[in-house]
């Protein structure tokens, strides 16, 4: 039997592809999906795990046309909220309209497959004009970006969101330099940290025993600045594609206590993407 969860939970992260003949994918994208995973895939996937609110991030595939993520939002405003890919010399009157439309932050990839290499002093620049609009950065990257781009991260005017528990490598345990990099990071009440990606850094595949201590760990220490997402439909994954309702039981080992999972799937989302700020 599975054990619900709580009343408002959010899917904090996952992604829209397409349709591709509504929203073309971009023509220099890294990486073009095998399918489309449109919104009502994704809205019938939430409804039935019992995740009532969710964080659409703009894919890589679609570029800085945030156009199917947008519309994924439109049609749900009140329990939908994005993540946009934008350039660093966007025009304000984008980043205000984004803004209205339901975006809440700015994502930017440092993973190597993924081919993107922002200057960090330009990402920082662009966080310092979408500040005043209460957005956060969100940063995906391999280990090396908990150490090297630590000092540039911290000088961040905006709250910085890590992604996939910073995509370590779980094998090697929690007394590893890039874990302990990490939780430097979270010291400073600046940072949050998304406990997905449990699939994406274990190298034992599901139930991912080596990597829930990681997620444990985070939400233990950090309670009030963990956030979960099941990063549907897991793009670029290697290894199984999780199984959706087994990531969700999940939740429950990660985070044992009803305050833990309130948080985490509830006030800390809410609080983070500013949910119920539109009509």
């Amino acid at each position: 039997m599975h054990t619900p969860l709580p009343p408002l939970a959010c899917n904090a992260h996952c992604h829209v592809f397409g349709p591709r003949d509504t929203f073309p994918y971009a023509a220099n994208a890294s990486f073009i999906p095998a399918a489309d995973a449109p919104k009502e895939a994704l809205y019938a996937l939430n409804d039935k795990l019992g995740l009532q609110r969710c964080v659409v991030v703009q894919s890589a595939c679609h570029g800085f046309d945030n156009s199917a993520a947008e519309d994924a939002i439109r049609h749900r405003p009140q329990t939908y909220r994005g993540i946009a890919l934008v350039p660093t010399d966007v025009a304000q009157a984008e980043l205000n309209r984004l803004n209205s439309a339901g975006f809440r932050g700015v994502r930017f990839n440092f993973m190597g497959h993924l081919g993107h290499r922002t200057p960090i002093e330009e990402v920082l620049a662009l966080a310092a004009r979408f500040e005043p609009l209460g957005w956060h950065l969100q940063i995906h990257g391999d280990p090396s970006l908990l150490t090297d781009m630590a000092p540039a991260l911290l000088r961040s005017p905006t709250p910085v969101v890590i992604d996939h528990i910073g995509r370590l490598d779980a094998s090697l345990g929690l007394d590893q330099p890039a874990f302990k990099a990490l939780r430097r990071l979270m010291a400073d009440r600046r940072f949050w940290v998304k406990v997905s990606g449990m699939d994406r850094i274990t190298r034992l595949g599901p139930p991912y025993a080596d990597a829930q201590p990681f997620a444990k760990a985070l939400v233990d220490e950090f309670g009030d600045r963990v956030l979960w997402g099941n990063d549907w439909p897991h793009p670029n994954h290697a290894g199984p594609v999780p199984d959706e309702q087994q990531l969700v039981d999940l939740i429950h080992e990660i985070a044992p206590s009803e305050a833990a999972r309130h948080a985490l799937m509830v006030s800390n989302p809410e609080r983070l993407y500013q949910f119920g700020d539109l009509t």
